[in-house]
């Protein structure tokens, strides 16, 4: 088990939350798109989290986050703050998403160590 990515999973899963009711309340269509990155991704961190498959899986997963983070992060900025993150946050957190997801898809392909006892 790997507290971080439950811990993240959650936080995406509260923070999907919260972004679809203020994107809901105030019609901010950026907000809308991270609230559903959000509230799609938080279940496969959570996965990653309880699965403890290894280092593989573990890698793609903080890739996967970064990305999230970048994504969601400017969309979240241009709505809120009326100014992006930085330039080309969204395009390069959304291709930092695509290849934490190729990471996750590589680590089936990996050995898991067995657990003696």
């Amino acid at each position: 088990m790997n507290r971080f990515f439950i811990f993240a999973g959650g936080l995406a899963g509260a923070a999907g939350v919260a972004l679809s009711a203020a994107a809901a309340h105030t019609g901010a269509h950026d907000i809308g798109i991270a609230a559903s990155f959000l509230l799609m991704h938080a279940p496969a961190l959570l996965v990653i989290g309880f699965s403890g498959r290894g280092r593989i899986l573990a890698v793609g997963g903080a890739i996967l986050l970064a990305g999230l983070l970048v994504f969601c992060g400017d969309l979240a900025m241009r709505d809120l703050a009326g100014h992006r993150l930085f330039p080309m946050a969204a395009p390069i957190g959304g291709t930092t998403m695509i290849l934490g997801w190729l990471v996750i898809a590589a680590s089936a392909f990996t050995k898991r160590k067995d657990r003696a006892g």
